[in-house]
């Protein structure tokens, strides 16, 4: 027959509670001897029996067993102390980004028009003097790109004036300085005749490019004139607006 399988629970007998408790006792320790010997690894039993007697082993010093198992602890709870700090930081600035997020939809709603009933005039007044700044921002990014873009298609301007300038002068060579059918003196008089006949139109050329304006230029100049308009309109309106809403 099998062994029957034993129930777990104190033994009431003391004869036979105290016969249970020296031979399982040695058991234990056989066992850490054979656990320690096999296996190289360090044990350490404490015993103390119900009349308390204190029953020992180990596998090297018993202290320093302890020793090693008490600072092991404080490690590990040194470890669960900081990752614990760690996650309730990491909570926080998790709380934090989550508001400041929710604050910035808030904002641009307010700056589209949107949700405006809950603020009062404080601040209905800096949203306004915040999108004062930031058109004025825009529009002197905007005349900065148009002024460069004049400014590089007037360079443009000149370099096309000076190739023409310079096609215009090959063009006289060709017409004032190829030989003429007859004698040197005829061909002196029609060479004479034809820069006669070409000073007037120089004249006339040099006299447009120094007095009048470029296309490119009297564009800038309205483009200016409405920006300043606009800009006198937008100051003039503003505080009238203001004073009738307050």
């Amino acid at each position: 027959m099998g062994r029957g399988k034993v129930v777990l629970e104190r033994i009431e007998n003391k004869i036979n509670r105290q016969a249970t408790f020296s031979k399982r006792r040695n058991g234990l320790l056989k066992k850490g001897y054979e656990l320690s010997v096999l296996c190289d690894a360090e044990v350490a039993l404490i015993i103390f029996s119900s009349r308390g007697k204190l029953f020992e082993f180990g596998s090297t010093d018993v202290n320093k067993i302890l020793e090693r198992y008490r600072q092991h602890r404080y490690i590990s709870q040194d470890k669960d102390i900081v990752q614990n700090e760690t996650q309730q930081t990491i909570y926080e600035e998790m709380l934090r980004l989550k508001a400041k997020h929710e604050s910035l939809q808030r904002s641009q709603r307010h700056f589209l028009g949107e949700d405006l009933g809950g603020l009062d005039v404080k601040e209905l007044q800096k949203m306004e003097k915040q999108l004062d700044r930031t058109i004025s921002q825009i529009r002197q990014r905007k005349m900065q790109l148009l002024s460069d873009r004049l400014e590089e298609l007037q360079k443009k301007e000149l370099e096309l004036e000076e190739e023409n300038r310079q096609l215009f002068s090959k063009l006289e060579e060709v017409q004032c300085f190829q030989p003429i059918q007859g004698t040197r003196d005829h061909s002196i008089i029609a060479d004479n005749e034809c820069m006669r006949g070409l000073h007037p139109l120089m004249n006339s050329l040099n006299n447009n490019q120094v007095h009048q304006e470029s296309p490119l230029q009297t564009g800038y100049h309205q483009l200016l004139a409405q920006e300043r308009a606009t800009e006198s309109r937008v100051g003039r309106s503003g505080p009238r607006t203001t004073a009738g809403w307050l």
